[in-house]
């Protein structure tokens, strides 16, 4: 139920379904768009906001050891910019993250974001080949639509949890969000 209601408010966002196709037609392997893509949508509709809150960044995610560089990631991020230049992407290869954040090396894109700091931001939509939404979760949708902030038990990193807390200003952006620490 939960993941049909987000693909129903992802497929009524005009910009989100934009960013999907454009993603979609690069045929990055094991990809999607996740974190504030998907977060701050159901966190949007969640508070009846009308308008939504600007994103700062698409975070488009692949996974793909056998091009594993930054360069790599340059290279699709200009592709994207003479596609679309209003979109503000930001381009990461989940088979080279790892060493920036300290872990064992990941198997897919799914696996990197069991390691994110928040479950709300381990949250990513793809589209497949005929058009249709797949939502992906490592840790399902239950804390996403109960409103909360929850770090991540499984990779537990409390100062980087409330130094994102503070930077990103969420509670203040929807006051009916709860820290479940």
């Amino acid at each position: 139920m939960q993941q049909q209601i987000l693909r129903e408010w992802i497929a009524s966002d005009p910009l989100r379904m934009r960013a999907l196709r454009i993603a979609r037609d690069l045929a990055l392997p094991d990809w999607c768009i996740a974190a504030g893509f998907v977060r701050n949508l159901a966190w949007d509709k969640l508070h009846r906001f009308e308008i939504p809150t600007p994103l700062t960044d698409i975070d488009l995610i692949y996974f793909d050891p056998e091009r594993a560089s930054k360069e790599h990631e340059r290279e699709i991020e200009a592709r994207l910019a003479a596609i679309d230049t209003e979109l503000p992407w930001s381009v990461r290869n989940q088979a080279r993250m790892h060493t920036r954040n300290g872990d064992q090396p990941y198997k897919s894109t799914m696996d990197a974001m069991r390691y994110w700091v928040e479950l709300e931001t381990a949250i990513g939509a793809r589209l497949d080949a005929d058009g249709r939404i797949e939502i992906i979760s490592p840790f399902g949708l239950d804390s996403l639509f109960a409103k909360k902030i929850t770090p991540n038990q499984k990779h537990y990193k409390p100062a980087e949890f409330s130094r994102r807390l503070s930077k990103k200003n969420w509670l203040w952006i929807w006051p009916e969000l709860k820290v479940d620490v």
